[in-house]
């Protein structure tokens, strides 16, 4: 989840002294909670019961107002302190281990009731109270196979939600359907301007947009390593999109998000750095953090990070479902499905076991 409202980390389940001494505005807080549609209390419930019975769980205000409890962890019980897997800095029996604050995001083993508010367990062994956060269900967006088995070139894909085709009926040019968002439009290779704005034709007989479709050709001039055969992704920062060669041959592309200051100097802006690199380093989760004032933030356990210059990366963005636009702070955005791919894919390889690999 997201922090929304934030609030102290606490190294064990908290007890109503520690509470009321580490969160004196509660009330004001729950308050609030109860009313945020947008991420309180009534707000997707089910994305912290993943793996839970949802059918047999009561709203999360009957909960509190009843104070209900689930079964407590075992390592929870008795009071029980949780290990520091992370080595920061903790006091010796202090019941706080930090802060969450706004534009944190954390990762979650497993969430349970208490009294009838609902704390959750985080990756790095925190207890948290899941009311301070936004649950994040993560985009379902993938890209397409291309060859075999999947679309053949050129296509487009739609980045543009509630735009409609053009098609021309004896003579004019009207407005169609709407394009399916997020879909692999197969074409002709003709194109046409109407309204001075470039559309190509679909094999639909239909029109569709460039401001809203990315249109995928096989690469102009093919690099050496292509050609030797080596595996490699091309990423348009003008197109958004991400398109992986096995050497001549483009197999998979999918809408990205890069920096969001596009083709700006990435020196003095948010825009991804341009140019020819070679994945480094390769972790199966990282985190994420920004101290520039005024842009901080910290995103815990974002998965398949591939670096490729300095700290510019390949990366799952969890927070958004927005690929297809310039949304990042210079990194190159993926939907989780599309990361988990390239990630498995590119060289070097994580062994199984492995949290990480670098190129020697």
């Amino acid at each position: 989840g997201t922090v929304k409202r934030g609030g102290p980390a606490y190294t064990h389940l908290p007890t109503a002294e520690e509470i009321a001494t580490n969160e004196p505005n509660l009330r004001t807080h729950l308050a609030k909670w109860s009313k945020d549609d947008e991420s309180g209390a009534t707000y997707a419930l089910d994305l912290w019961l993943r793996g839970k019975d949802v059918q047999k769980t009561l709203p999360a205000l009957e909960a509190l107002e009843q104070k209900v409890s689930d079964p407590l962890p075992t390592f929870l019980a008795g009071g029980a302190f949780l290990p520091n897997p992370t080595l920061k800095p903790r006091t010796k029996g202090s019941a706080v281990a930090g802060e969450v604050s706004f534009r944190n995001g954390v990762a979650f083993l497993d969430t349970f009731l208490h009294e009838g508010r609902r704390w959750g367990v985080s990756s790095e062994l925190e207890v948290l109270p899941v009311d301070r956060f936004r649950p994040i269900k993560g985009s379902d967006a993938h890209g397409v196979r291309i060859g075999e088995g999947g679309v053949q070139l050129p296509f487009g894909l739609v980045r543009q939600e509630g735009r409609k085709f053009k098609k021309i009926e004896k003579g004019q040019v009207r407005d169609g359907a709407e394009m399916p968002y997020r879909a692999a439009l197969e074409l002709t290779g003709k194109q046409q301007f109407f309204d001075g704005v470039l559309h190509y034709e679909t094999k639909d007989g239909l029109w569709a947009d460039d401001r809203s479709v990315s249109r995928i050709d096989l690469a102009k001039k093919m690099p050496g390593w292509a050609t030797a055969g080596e595996k490699w992704l091309d990423v348009n920062i003008t197109k958004q999109v991400i398109v992986a060669y096995e050497g001549v041959k483009p197999v998979y592309a999918a809408l990205v998000s890069t920096g969001e200051a596009g083709l700006a100097d990435p020196q003095t802006t948010k825009a991804t750095t341009r140019g020819i690199f070679r994945i480094h380093t390769k972790y199966r989760t990282a985190t994420m953090a920004s101290k520039v004032s005024g842009e901080e933030f910290e995103l815990r356990d974002v998965p398949y990070v591939q670096y490729f210059e300095n700290g510019y990366a390949l990366h799952a963005a969890y927070w958004h479902d927005k690929f297809g636009m310039p949304k990042s702070h210079g990194c190159i955005n993926l939907a989780p499905e599309d990361a988990r791919r390239i990630f498995f894919w590119t060289e070097p390889q994580v062994p199984t076991t492995w949290h990480g690999a670098a190129l020697a």
